[in-house]
């Protein structure tokens, strides 16, 4: 009979607050803050410092998603999430849920970008592609190629007609989205273009790299009358309309540079929502932030600069240093209007300094009471921190950090019963309860590299780097004592079963046998729990672990030459050495029964050993990496191991086999874990992640999971093939080029083969179907027997169904693979489906598709020509009844708007916001009336 095992499954991951490779960013409201976690997006509330949602991906049958590389959010609800594997899922941060998934991308997605509508997504990624998507028919319109590295940033301009590019190729693309393609090529930085951002109102284009300044451009805008002007206050208007061909298509003007005070390469630029602060974070523990002057500011700026040059001119002191200002930001002549430069504009308000290096930098859109920006900032220690940006200084408001460990994860252990978790890193110790996920106390700690939860969970033993054994007091949450253990680190802790003690290995060569005490303390009333060395064994190497066995007869001990040495526990004799790794022996385990003994090596191997005669049962090549701990099972001879190539396995160690491979992991995994009971598994990684596996009720076979793993391969080869890496690179032109937005994919193939299979299907439907009437006009009346496989729909509707299952995304690409003659097929349904009005939108895009796939070979197919002159006639007769059904609703909305509007005194949003900008615009206008006031004023004093 073949044996069956029982599946272990992901069941929940914490300890990680935000992740080092990707940024964060609030949500239209400024209440919550969007910060990924590995694969997860963490939804925190930014006064409560808790996390209220975590969106995360479904689990899919193509293996676990990746990490989450980049985060835009929209002025709605909807955030977008760009993976490492090139997917962005589009999600309803309200609901928590996954709206869709877009595939387009071939490597990690490094920027996203809506446009202020929120209609449309700009994505760029390290294929040095930017594509743009539909955000509401969630598909991708085009992909737009030209960069020749990886797209670092995108912005919109234009009321998102333009998009422009910022790459590490050191150039800046502006991208024209009405005729898709490349306007103007920026050139001028000496080193990557990391962070691009533009200001509200669209007058200035920040571009941050590895120079040692800002540089700015001044964007031009197209004004109602087709004429172009710079949307820049004293700056050079086009005379007379005569436009040079070059300036005719430059969107971005250079304006000029502000050096910087930090010498790292910038990271990211951001103007905050209403546009008078820049914040510019370099790779590094500071963001500067300036202050953006307005127009009436820049420009008594710019005029007391110029007064104060034409002081010095007259008195003639420093006549050369003007003349090289001058020459510099450009020489007004006498009653021209002043020359506004980058000095005037952009002011350095302060400097904000973390506590570690920065990651990422968020504005908040809502601007507080008392202070002019709120700034949120991701660290790479696992925290995130929150400062209010004032006038004078920045301070800070909230640190979420109780969450997670500032560093690795070193080791992990469980309290007997399985109530508690403790978990040890390079300054804190953490107590969690491991079915919840949530951190009970955090106590600081030395460099923790193992650790003990003593029975009954009142007390923990943690050894840490500096040779220390320190005793955790898990109820108060404080360290009790620290006793000086070893001359080295303390590598390894080990319980002795029923017994009061516990043993421990150093690298100062010394086993020690250690007993748990209660002494009472001079000047205290009370007893207090402490350890005190028993015996020590001393081994000529330095040990890197110890083992006891269940039953304290053994005590195994692993040292730096590459041997395991065995003793009695009783007499402290030897008794046995395993020899064989090349490498040091980092792990070993003991099974319940004393039979075998594990020993897991950083030469990738693991050796079963029988612990009787000290014989090598198996050598496992286990891991592509060191392996970094091995576990058995109580009660069984099954057992995991955990290795720095991020996966986790499950061996049957009487068989030798591998049972099952667990993937989740980002990093390194240190450590391990195992439930007494067996039914989850708990593992620490360098990725800062705590993971619980738990044992499902689901039973599995050795053979089904060795076809899974062939097929898993099989699966990757095919994406490699798609990806044709090793065929020779496609010359681009200088100009950039267009291409399709999707990408072939497995499931693009398979959607593929479920519409040639409704075709067919369909098709012998139809035969029957015209079977059953010939039978019928011959007088032999039978009943008419559907097929079962239809579900009663029929034909032209069983191939809609099949064709409506597609993701919408994916359907340019399926359609690409379909043959000619089934496209023909196609159209020919497609005369039938446009009397269903909710499928017209589809019907549309598919028969477009189809005329832009095939379009030279159905000119040249005679038997074409009805089906496309009778589609000519229905669609654009539907598309016209859909519009007007869609203008009548928006009238009738807006005229239920109006009414609404009319009988409350309460404004509607966006009337609100029409009311402000009147109001502002209102405001500039009195402004720039007194000035010329002032200037008339100052005219007539001159004269008199």
């Amino acid at each position: 009979m073949v044996k069956a095992y029982l599946r272990y499954e992901p069941a929940a991951a914490f300890g990680v607050i935000v992740s080092v490779e990707s940024n964060i960013t609030f949500d239209s409201s400024g209440k919550h803050l969007f910060a990924p976690a590995l694969e997860k997006l963490g939804v925190w509330h930014v006064r409560q410092g808790v996390c209220t949602k975590t969106l995360t991906p479904s689990p899919s049958s193509r293996g676990p998603s990746l990490a989450v590389t980049y985060v835009a959010s929209s002025r709605s609800s909807l955030v977008a999430s760009g993976y490492a594997d090139g997917r962005i899922r589009i999600w309803d941060g309200d609901k928590g849920s996954c709206e869709t998934t877009l595939n387009g991308h071939k490597g990690a997605v490094t920027a996203l970008r809506y446009n202020k509508v929120g209609s449309l997504l700009a994505s760029g990624s390290k294929d040095n592609d930017v594509i743009l998507w539909d955000v509401v028919g969630e598909t991708g319109l085009f992909r737009l190629r030209g960069h020749r590295d990886q797209v670092t940033d995108l912005v919109f301009l234009d009321s998102g007609k333009k998009l422009v590019s910022s790459s590490k190729d050191k150039f800046l693309r502006v991208w024209d989205l009405e005729t898709q393609h490349c306007m103007q090529i920026v050139s001028g930085h000496h080193s990557e273009i990391w962070s691009i951002d533009v200001d509200p109102e669209e007058r200035y284009l920040v571009a941050g790299s590895a120079d040692f300044e800002l540089r700015f451009y001044a964007v031009k805008h197209d004004s109602t009358n087709g004429e172009s002007m710079l949307n820049v206050s004293g700056a050079e208007n086009e005379k007379n309309g005569e436009l040079s061909t070059e300036n005719k298509w430059e969107v971005l003007k250079h304006f000029g540079e502000i050096q910087r005070q930090s010498k790292d390469r910038v990271a990211t630029v951001r103007f905050n929502k209403s546009g008078n602060l820049l914040a510019c974070q370099v790779a590094g523990k500071t963001v500067e932030i300036f202050r953006v002057l307005d127009e009436a500011e820049s420009k008594r700026k710019a005029k007391r600069r110029i007064n104060r040059k034409k002081e010095k001119k007259s008195t003639k002191v420093v006549a050369e240093a003007t003349e090289n200002v001058e020459a510099k930001y450009g020489t007004e002549e006498a009653g021209s209007f002043p020359v506004v430069t980058v000095p005037d504009v952009f002011k350095l308000l302060q400097t904000v300094r973390a506590s570690k290096k920065i990651c990422s930098i968020s504005f908040c859109p809502i601007t507080p009471k008392k202070s002019l920006a709120s700034l949120a900032l991701s660290l790479n220690n696992n925290l995130l921190e929150f400062y209010s940006i004032e006038s004078g200084a920045s301070t800070k408001t909230l640190a979420i950090e109780l969450q997670g460990h500032r560093s690795d994860v070193r080791s992990v252990t469980l309290s007997s019963d399985n109530s508690l978790l403790m978990s040890t890193s390079h300054n804190a110790v953490k107590i969690w309860n491991p079915s919840t996920g949530s951190c009970l106390r955090t106590i600081d700690s030395g460099y923790g590299l193992c650790g003990l939860i003593v029975p009954h969970n009142k007390y923990a033993i943690v050894g840490t780097k500096d040779g220390k054994i320190e005793i955790i007091d898990v109820g108060s949450g404080t360290c009790s004592e620290g006793v000086e253990a070893h001359g080295g680190s303390v590598r390894s802790i080990a319980a002795i079963p029923n017994e009061n003690g516990f043993v421990s290995g150093s690298a100062d060569h010394d086993v020690k046998f250690w007993e748990y005490q209660l002494k009472q303390k001079p000047g205290q009333d009370s007893k207090c729990f402490t350890v005190s060395n028993v015996r020590t064994l001393k081994m000529n190497d330095d040990v890197l672990v110890v083992a006891v066995s269940p039953d304290a007869k053994y005590v195994a001990a692993a040292l730096l030459d590459c041997t395991v040495k065995v003793f009695f526990m009783d007499s402290l004799k030897f008794f046995l050495s395993l020899y064989g790794h090349r490498l040091p022996v980092l792990c070993m385990d003991i099974s319940s029964d004393g039979e075998l003994i594990v020993t897991g090596s950083a030469d990738k191997n693991f050796k079963i050993w029988g612990l009787d005669f000290g014989d090598c049962h198996k050598s496992i090549f286990a891991h592509a990496d060191s392996v970094m701990a091995v576990q058995f099972v109580r009660n069984t001879h099954y057992m995991f191991s955990a290795g720095k190539d991020h996966l986790v396995k499950y061996w049957d160690a009487d068989k030798f086999e591998l049972l099952l491979t667990l993937e989740g992991h980002l990093a390194d995994v240190w450590c391990l874990a195992i439930s007494s009971r067996g039914d989850f598994v708990v593992t620490g990684s360098h990725d800062r992640s705590i993971r619980r596996w738990d044992r499902t009720e689901e039973p599995f076979f050795i053979e089904e999971e060795k076809e899974k793993r062939l097929e898993e391969m099989f699966d990757a080869d095919i994406d490699n093939a798609f990806e044709n890496r090793y065929a020779p690179k496609e010359e681009l032109p200088e100009e950039g080029a267009v291409a399709l937005a999707g990408k072939k994919t497995q499931e693009t193939l398979t959607a593929t083969d479920s519409i040639i299979d409704a075709l067919d299907v369909a098709e012998m439907e139809l035969k029957h179907i015209a079977e059953h009437e010939e039978e019928k006009t011959r007088g032999k009346v039978a009943d008419f027997e559907p097929n079962m496989i239809m579900l009663g729909l029929s034909p032209s509707d069983y191939v809609l169904r099949a064709l409506s299952n597609i993701n919408a995304n994916d359907l340019e690409q399926t359609l690409l693979a379909l043959p000619f003659s089934d496209a023909l097929k196609l159209l020919s349904y497609s005369k039938d489906w446009t009397s269903n009005p909710d499928k017209v939108e589809l019907v549309c895009r598919i028969v477009t598709m189809l005329l832009r796939m095939h379009h030279s070979q159905l000119i040249s197919t005679p038997s074409a020509r009805p089906v496309l002159t009778v589609l000519k006639e229905i669609l654009y007769a539907r598309v016209k009844e859909c519009k007007d059904t869609i203008g009548f609703n928006l009238a009738a909305m807006d005229h239920l708007k109006q009414l609404m509007a009319s009988r409350s005194d309460a404004l509607f949003r966006d009337a609100k916001s029409k009311l402000l900008e009147i109001r502002s615009q209102q405001s500039k206008r009195l402004e720039a009336r007194t000035e010329t006031k002032t200037e008339k004023r100052k005219k007539k004093k001159q004269k008199k």
